[in-house]
């Protein structure tokens, strides 16, 4: 069993990268309050989903969006 097996596919990814692209620069951006750095967190998480393929969630519900 593979445990870091691409699950999403690249439209996936793409969308994942651009919504993190807004996200992350929050606390730069606004004052650095509890809600920006939440912002910025789900971010880095969809930059992460967006650059690697694995969503951890993905995983757990044992969704695979990739074509075969």
């Amino acid at each position: 069993m593979k445990i870091f097996v691409t699950n999403q596919n690249k439209s996936e990814r793409v969308t994942r990268f651009i919504i993190s692209i807004f996200l992350i620069p929050a606390p730069f951006v606004f004052d650095c309050n509890i809600f920006s750095i939440s912002q910025f967190s789900a971010g880095v998480i969809l930059l992460f989903n967006a650059l690697s393929g694995i969503c951890v969630i993905y995983r757990l519900f044992g969704v695979n969006t990739c074509k075969f």
